[in-house]
């Protein structure tokens, strides 16, 4: 799993309630939403690394 790094992020009032709604319909802290959000523009946008293709073999093998 990566390393997490805690940001101080200032958000409006309207947009921090609009994500809680968000995060609520989907079962996720309002934290891992924007998380969610964030990694999946990346991802669309070509600017998100993939992640290392697993080879079927577990550790130790």
């Amino acid at each position: 799993m990566s390393e997490k790094k805690a940001y101080p992020l200032r958000i409006s009032a309207p947009v921090l309630d609009a994500v809680q709604r968000w995060a609520d319909d989907e079962l996720r802290s309002v934290n891992a939403q924007i998380e969610y959000v964030l990694r999946e523009a990346l991802r669309k946008s070509g600017r998100l690394p993939k992640p290392p293709m697993d080879d079927g073999t577990a550790d130790g093998e």
